[in-house]
């Protein structure tokens, strides 16, 4: 039995190495780089206006949520003084309307704070950009 232990055969990157200068190597290391932080950027830049268009939903939300809670307040008080006024039907039918406008508020509330909980920042980008160190190591080595 021979004890010898069978030699692995190149990989491209071993025949690159062996075949291109050192300033060829690094031209291709820094140029790789250069597109790897291109693509982050760009990474972010989607993340960002993801972010962005759900903050600018469910903000609306809210500021509707905000509008209907105001109409709630002017109609319970047209209605309580239709109601001590009067003490007939006009009074009561306000506060018909004023339920009806609680009602859209509590609606328009719940829809706009789920959106603003969908929000997650820039997941991808902070993942991939966690993902730069190890790649640079020599030999796949990760810590």
């Amino acid at each position: 039995m021979s004890s010898q232990i069978p030699e692995t055969p190149p990989t491209a990157a071993h025949a690159k190495a062996d075949t291109n200068s050192l300033g060829e190597l690094l031209g291709d290391l820094t140029r790789d780089l250069s597109t790897l932080m291109r693509q982050e950027l760009e990474l972010a830049k989607v993340e960002a206006k993801q972010s962005a268009t759900r903050a600018g939903k469910g903000g609306g939300m809210l500021a509707g949520a905000g509008v209907a809670g105001h109409f709630v307040l002017l109609f319970l008080s047209i209605a309580l003084w239709y109601a001590l006024g009067g003490l007939m039907g006009l009074g009561w039918s306000a506060v018909v309307v004023a339920v009806i406008w609680g009602i859209i508020a509590a609606i328009l509330a719940s829809v706009g704070r789920k959106e603003l909980k969908k929000i997650k920042g820039m997941p991808q980008t902070a993942e991939t950009i966690q993902e730069i160190p190890p790649t640079l190591k020599p030999n796949g080595e990760n810590r």
